[in-house]
């Protein structure tokens, strides 16, 4: 059974999301699993998928970066599917399509899986080391505070019998940040 696993990081994406769904029922894939969450969240439709598939199936997804995060991750979900006796199919890989029902369809999936991880932590340097010239030219502000950075001052309101929900209000930030902070003990 061909199982397919269609994937976009936000809302917005919507055309793109579409044309995964569309790609996929064109390749004769019989059951979709598809969601739109970013990779680094919890996937669970792509957990239902690997649920699902047994001996025999082939997971089917149109691109690389739609399944997996990193070489790591890639490699992990590839050791989850051959334990089960399950194939990975691209449709889109660089023009061609792969299959890891064959040798050399695990060999180039994998070299390809380390290029890109290799690709993304040169623009995370190139990223890190704009940022740190921005700083030295005043020109870089960084994140604006988040809730957890104001904990103290939430304490200290509270402690002056301040309501959570006035806190809140005074410092900008939700409501439930002011209770995550004072449910927090560890940092007291």
């Amino acid at each position: 059974m061909l199982v397919g696993y269609a994937r976009t990081s936000t809302l917005d994406q919507i055309a793109g999301f579409e044309a995964q769904q569309r790609d996929l029922q064109q390749a004769g894939v019989e059951k979709v699993f598809a969601e739109q969450v970013s990779s680094v969240a919890q996937r669970e439709e792509l957990e239902a998928a690997m649920e699902f598939v047994r001996d025999g199936d082939t997971l089917v997804v149109t691109k690389l970066d739609r399944l997996a995060r990193s070489t790591m991750n890639l490699l992990q979900l590839l050791e989850r599917l051959q334990a089960k006796k399950v194939g990975l199919r691209i449709l889109d890989f660089g023009g061609g399509e792969i299959n890891t029902n064959s040798p050399n369809g695990k060999l180039i999936l994998t070299m390809f899986s380390a290029f890109g991880q290799f690709e993304r932590e040169l623009m995370l340097e190139r990223q890190r080391e704009g940022i740190a010239r921005a700083k030295t030219e005043g020109k870089y502000k960084g994140r604006k505070a988040t809730a957890m950075a104001k904990a103290d001052e939430v304490r200290k309101l509270k402690s002056e019998g301040i309501a959570p929900t006035q806190i809140a209000k005074t410092l900008g930030i939700g409501r439930a940040s002011v209770y995550r902070i004072l449910a927090d003990r560890s940092n007291a």
